[in-house]
């Protein structure tokens, strides 16, 4: 992967932990049984990995 691919997965990463922790505070889940969103680090980890897989899709495979 090149240069700019590692930019556009990272960029897709802050992306996704901003986004994973706005879902936890907006959303959440109120009981503590959600598995992901029960908790800010959690919602915040995988929103990140999420973004970063999202994101990596737009990079351009070298041969």
């Amino acid at each position: 992967m090149t240069k700019k691919g590692y930019i556009i997965t990272g960029i897709g990463i802050i992306v996704g932990l901003i986004a994973g922790y706005l879902y936890y505070y907006f959303v959440g889940c109120l009981s503590g049984t959600c598995a992901i969103t029960s908790k800010p680090i959690n919602s915040t980890l995988y929103g990140g990995l999420m973004g970063g897989l999202l994101f990596n899709i737009f990079v351009k495979k070298t041969k």
